[in-house]
């Protein structure tokens, strides 16, 4: 009998999306860019795919493409809003955006931040997904890398986030009993790292949790505006504006 192909690890992924790459920031990004893209594609492949069947293909782009998701660096916030970079590709398609001198001030590292966007798009594109433990009263964000923020490890050389396995998110899990991230920090599911924060909806509103108060103080301190979990909040997804797409049909 033919040997088949194995399947993809993830229940909604058959599609691999091309994702466009590509820098709008004047601050130097403190690495070259072709070596972040390739970076990026060798953390995807080796070690974020396998994990949560969710394969991609990045791209250097001098700008979005047409049928494509998008990975987007600007200088912060304002800077992609003023040029009218929202949340979604001009056609509706998932987009991510790093923000690299917010980034560099908070004294982070541009690949961390670009590899920490890019596995939660990849796990959760529309920012939509979330999950409850057995009669719990608060719904958790799918957001893969946040619980354990500021933790990474390198591909070839250069520095990726870490991020959570779809067992954490699995309540049943006995502590110890499977990897819950791929550092292997955590011991339990839905388990905070000292680094990291948790989106959760309660109340009617979304809040963040953290597992120390140095955490959230310097959350409460840094520029967070544009992240993912103002978006998630958000009523609806704007798309960018249409002037960005190239021509063509």
């Amino acid at each position: 009998m033919k040997g088949r192909k194995p399947a993809v690890a993830s229940f909604w992924k058959r599609h691999t999306p091309t994702i466009a790459c590509f820098n709008r920031a004047e601050t130097p990004l403190g690495i070259d860019f072709d070596a972040l893209i390739a970076a990026l594609q060798a953390f995807v492949d080796e070690h974020v795919a396998p994990v949560w069947g969710t394969p991609a293909r990045l791209v250097k782009a001098k700008g979005y493409v047409r049928g494509c998701w998008a990975m987007g660096f600007f200088d912060h916030a304002n800077h992609a809003r003023r040029l009218a970079y929202h949340d979604l590709t001009p056609e509706g398609y998932p987009q991510a955006k790093v923000y690299v001198k917010t980034t560099l001030d908070d004294r982070k590292l541009v690949s961390v931040a670009a590899s920490h966007e890019l596995v939660e798009m990849l796990v959760d594109p529309c920012i939509n997904l979330v999950t409850m433990k057995p009669g719990g009263r608060l719904a958790f964000g799918y957001e893969s890398a946040d619980p354990v923020e500021d933790m990474s490890f390198l591909v070839d050389g250069v520095a990726m986030t870490n991020f959570v396995y779809p067992s954490y998110f699995e309540s049943f899990h006995k502590p110890g009993s499977v990897k819950f991230d791929h550092l292997g920090a955590l011991v339990r599911p839905f388990q905070i790292h000292a680094g990291g924060y948790q989106g959760v909806y309660t109340k009617g509103k979304w809040m963040q949790l953290f597992s120390s108060r140095s955490k959230q103080k310097r959350f409460e301190m840094q520029d967070r505006r544009g992240r993912r979990h103002e978006r998630r909040a958000a009523s609806h997804l704007r798309k960018s504006a249409r002037k960005h797409l190239p021509a063509g049909k």
